[in-house]
């Protein structure tokens, strides 16, 4: 499935539900647990949809080891492998659950992420800048960050990446991480907290409505928030204008083909997918859209 935040790669004796898991076109996506993936033929390569819905994911999961302090939390893989140290098909998503009081010690990846803190508190880097459900980070491949330190409720966090590539963590503690190191722009953006309407306002609403948390016009970066009422539907970004991007649902429900995806479910629309329509269920529908740089297009082809 796929590399969480990364900070939690897998001891092979706790984890997995099975790394080929999302690698299976599904024809019946409501009753399985697996990740249900929309096969299109292009010239190049074949392209896909993935969906995932969370309450399927998260009821895998599992517990996990830190590679950076041996300490053990919870992990449940969206899509790929938890971790990985080379390239392989389709994205790379999963969810970390810290235990209470945990700390997560400074590190990078070599591939670029949007990281949702989805429920609990916490604190990030030296300054301790708070962490609050749904706060939306950004972060460049070889961007150093950390630490990562779990409020006395717990910390719960959702890493999301285009591609599967060289994503396992490299500790600033270990000797060597110099080596490492590659060009990169080097953003380490975060949103403010992003509040979530009650279910009849949401249901009630009777427009659509996007907002930008952060955006960058020289490569397509960028994270919003999309709102629809009950029913309602909107077209997503042009998959080809950046890199292509992660739905994730905050509120309410998605629909796509004879699947709901409820709260923490995800879409994953690669780049050379032309078109992607977003649909709200019967409670509506309120979302982060995040879409990747120009970048991780080359990258992922």
């Amino acid at each position: 499935m796929v590399p969480l935040f990364e900070t939690d790669a897998i001891d092979q004796n706790f984890c997995y539900d099975g790394d080929m898991g999302c690698q299976k076109a599904l024809s019946n996506p409501q009753t399985s647990a697996e990740p249900f993936r929309d096969l299109r033929q292009t010239q190049r390569r074949m392209t896909m949809i993935y969906t995932r819905s969370g309450a399927d994911a998260i009821a895998k999961r599992n517990v996990v080891v830190s590679p950076g302090t041996g300490n053990k939390h919870w992990g449940t893989v969206y899509f790929g492998p938890r971790s990985s140290n080379e390239r392989q098909p389709g994205p790379q998503a999963t969810m970390s659950e810290l235990d209470a009081n945990e700390t997560i010690v400074p590190h990078f990846h070599g591939v670029t992420m949007f990281q949702l803190f989805v429920a609990g508190s916490g604190t990030i880097g030296n300054r301790g800048q708070v962490l609050q459900p749904l706060t939306v980070q950004f972060k460049d491949h070889h961007t150093a960050y950390g630490p990562i330190v779990s409020g006395p409720q717990g910390l719960s966090f959702v890493a999301m990446r285009m591609y599967t590539g060289n994503s396992e963590p490299i500790y600033l503690d270990k000797p060597g991480y110099r080596e490492k190191l590659e060009q990169s722009k080097r953003r380490h953006l975060t949103s403010e907290p992003v509040r979530f309407s009650t279910e009849p306002v949401l249901k009630a609403r009777t427009e659509v409505a996007w907002e930008t948390l952060f955006a960058d016009e020289s490569d397509g970066m960028a994270a919003q928030v999309v709102r629809l009422g009950e029913g309602m539907t909107v077209q997503g970004p042009d998959p080809r204008a950046a890199g292509g991007y992660y739905i994730f649902v905050g509120n309410g429900s998605l629909v796509h083909g004879d699947e709901e995806l409820p709260q923490w479910s995800m879409v994953v629309v690669e780049p050379n997918e032309e078109k992607f329509e977003i649909r709200a269920g019967a409670k509506g529908l309120e979302a982060m859209v995040l879409q990747y740089p120009r970048e991780d297009r080359a990258a992922w082809q």
